[in-house]
């Protein structure tokens, strides 16, 4: 169990994926750009097996940002998407209707 003041320190953000491309020489990696408003981020994301990078392009999807980045096949990945498990698939969460990029999740 963590506390709501542990929880409160997480900064969980609404994205918008602006570009997604395979990572060279893997199966699983897709590198995304995503707008947050403010800023711009690249993150290198295992789902690659699971969705086409055309699919990803527009949807927003949950970001935790205040993860310590990562280099991951010479890319940095400056983020991670939530998404939900479903018998080790995933399923992308996705706002109900529009939100502006950099929404903040509570």
């Amino acid at each position: 169990m963590i506390t709501f003041d542990y929880f409160r320190k997480l900064d969980i953000r609404i994205g918008k994926v602006c570009s997604a491309e395979k990572v060279e020489g893997t199966d699983k990696l897709l590198k995304l750009e995503i707008d947050f408003g403010s800023e711009k981020r690249h993150l290198v994301a295992g789902i690659a097996e699971f969705f086409e990078p055309d699919h990803l392009i527009g949807k927003e999807v949950p970001v935790l940002l205040n993860l310590e980045s990562r280099n991951i096949r010479g890319i940095e990945s400056q983020g991670m998407v939530l998404a939900i498990d479903v018998d080790g698939t995933p399923v992308l969460l996705c706002p109900e209707k529009n939100v502006p990029p950099g929404s903040i999740i509570r």
